[in-house]
């Protein structure tokens, strides 16, 4: 069966990796001219597969305003705010009042998380990419005795579904990570002990590139313009090549993987997503100093900044930020993230060398990704992973192809499945 995977990002690549591993025909298309060069870019570089969670959580409500209240806080909202900013807001706290919602969507995260590690054990092995790929585990820093409260609750819902987690003392966070020498404020931790790290970009190419070998074709700098399909069926995809020329593709299946771009494809068949691009930013830098360094991967909960060793450099990245795509990089948003290294990790890195960046990452109001069939019989959706497209892309790969063969899903996908908004 010949399937056309739409967006060549890591989700895409992934996907386009399973479909083939089963003996289809799979064209990407991609409208950067390589893979992985949008929200895939430039991220926190941590494949966090005991974190994930949805955003639509009732804890959030309260402490929202306050962050957007602070010269630093880590969520902002462009003034004077969109409607689509407006209703993304509304629409994440009505889910989020939503009675129960909160915990199921979180266990159906965590379930697909944990199978995503497994995929991508798996990937690793069968392939050797190099991406500075890790599996040195996750620290959750403890700002104050309220967050040290809330992560043990947290660490038994993790124990009940079999996560390996960690509570850390300060002393023990410290012998963790020996390079974490600021006077950031500190209580504990708690560790996710399985968790990974990796340049998704790095990843996403190198993929890409074994794809290639094994026959998939991608096509890059083209547009998707459009789904071209009867009542039934999805029968071809129009597109703009790189020389303005238009073009048809048939094929026999389709699967959308094209993040924020993904509503605007399948709306003229009837489907919403309501996926809206959350802004982030990041810094990378190389090391100055290796000893000074992050093991792996620690969230400062006081900046809500996330740092990564990748190998000799290092990613931190932050923010939410609701702007629609505005593209802009205000050197407030990149002061703190160099403020919160700076108070973890002094003269770990060379600031002044920082490659900065800016990405929209595809969230849901409700949190879950959006995996399944579409509103045509041979259409397929795998995008709207939000702030979690790097660590889910395998598992939610593996799965798609399931549904596409007409098997049972081995990850159950109520939580993810498209027409949800709808109901």
């Amino acid at each position: 069966m010949h399937i056309v995977v739409v967006g060549g990002g890591v989700v895409g690549v992934t996907t386009a990796r399973e479909l083939i591993r089963r003996g289809h025909q799979v064209t990407v298309l991609e409208r950067h001219p390589v893979a992985g060069n949008e929200t895939s870019k430039g991220n926190a570089a941590q494949r966090s597969y005991g974190v994930v969670y949805p955003w639509a959580d009732p804890s959030m409500v309260f402490k929202a305003l306050p962050w957007l209240l602070r010269q630093d806080g880590p969520l902002k909202l462009g003034l004077p705010p969109s409607v689509a900013a407006l209703r993304f807001m509304f629409s994440t706290l009505r889910y989020a009042w939503s009675p129960g919602l909160f915990g199921l969507n979180k266990r159906a995260m965590l379930r697909l998380g944990v199978f995503s590690r497994e995929w991508f054990l798996a990937i690793e092995q069968e392939h050797g990419l190099a991406f500075d790929g890790e599996h040195k585990g996750l620290l959750h820093l403890a700002s104050s005795p309220q967050a040290m409260d809330d992560y043990r609750q947290l660490y038994r819902l993790l124990n009940e579904m079999g996560i390996a987690a960690s509570l850390l003392t300060q002393q023990q966070v410290r012998e963790a990570e020996p390079g974490m020498t600021g006077d950031g404020p500190l209580y504990g931790a708690i560790r996710y002990d399985t968790d990974g790290t990796g340049d998704c970009h790095l990843f996403s190419q190198a993929l890409a590139g074994v794809c290639e070998q094994l026959g998939a074709r991608f096509r890059y700098g083209v547009e998707v313009e459009a789904l071209l399909a009867d009542p039934q069926r999805v029968n071809a995809v129009q597109l703009r090549n790189p020389d303005g020329r238009s073009d048809i593709l048939e094929a026999d299946a389709f699967v959308v993987s094209a993040g924020c771009w993904s509503p605007g494809l399948v709306r003229p068949l009837g489907l919403n997503l309501p996926i809206y691009p959350v802004k982030g930013y990041s810094i990378t830098v190389p090391l100055r100093d290796l000893e000074k360094a992050p093991v792996s991967t620690v969230h400062d909960d006081n900046f809500k900044v996330v740092s990564t060793r990748l190998g000799n450099r290092l990613r931190a990245t932050g923010f939410v930020e609701l702007v629609d795509f505005n593209r802009d990089i205000p050197d407030a948003r990149i002061a703190t993230i160099r403020k919160s290294v700076q108070s973890r990790f002094p003269g770990c890195a060379d600031l002044d060398a920082a490659e900065t960046w800016t990405g929209f990452r595809p969230m849901t109001p409700d949190g879950p990704a959006i995996i399944g069939r579409g509103p045509r019989d041979n259409l397929f959706l795998n995008t709207g992973h939000g702030t979690f497209g790097w660590t889910l892309s395998a598992g939610s790969a593996a799965v798609i192809a399931q549904v596409i063969e007409g098997e049972e899903p081995v990850v159950p996908l109520d939580a993810f499945r498209p027409g949800r908004f709808a109901e």
